[in-house]
């Protein structure tokens, strides 16, 4: 118990350390971060439950004022934002990315890219595309064409995950409790 509180908390500050990165502005008012690279790494190395929970804290810890996304933001103010739905997104995409290593076969690196492409891209989109459409009062459609700018991105953490995973599954397996 102790030990999974640990890892869902350190998890949580990998996520706020990934906001120091700078972030790159859009013109529909969703920035390009490196967050998205610690959800697709909470997934993928803690697994589906805990990779989900340490996003809700790091969420949790936004809410409560903390700047810890990109940018210095945080509070109530940033669910009421045109990111709102890729960060209620976050979570589910932890738990897909976990859920897909956890259920596959596949080398911890090619699971991880999987899981990273499945839950931290094709989930994220869906919620985040909803988001937008509502907080920019936009369709569906015109979303999606706004959410297009950030794949290329979005796939080299995807790329990036796998590797990192398959590297800690290499140096330290048993730390990959997404297959313990």
């Amino acid at each position: 118990m102790e030990r999974n509180l640990t890892h869902i908390a350190l998890f949580a500050a990998l996520i706020a350390v990934l906001g120091l990165v700078p972030k790159i502005d859009l013109a529909a008012g969703v920035p390009i971060t490196a967050q998205s690279l610690g959800v697709m790494l909470c997934g993928t190395i803690l697994g589906a439950r805990r990779g989900a929970l340490a996003v809700v804290l790091f969420l949790v810890l936004v809410a409560a004022g903390l700047p810890l996304l990109s940018g210095g933001r945080g509070g109530l103010g940033v669910f009421a934002s045109p990111s709102v739905g890729f960060l209620l997104g976050f979570p589910v995409a932890a738990l897909v990315a976990g859920w897909v290593m956890q259920r596959t076969t596949l080398s911890p690196g090619l699971a991880a890219t999987a899981g990273a492409v499945i839950g931290g891209i094709g989930v994220l989109y869906v919620f985040g595309i909803i988001g937008m459409s509502v907080m920019l009062d936009k369709s569906l459609t015109e979303a999606s064409y706004l959410a297009i700018a950030f794949l290329p991105g979005d796939a080299v953490k995807a790329v990036l995950a796998g590797m990192i995973t398959q590297s800690l599954a290499r140096m330290r397996p048993a730390s990959l409790l997404s297959r313990a």
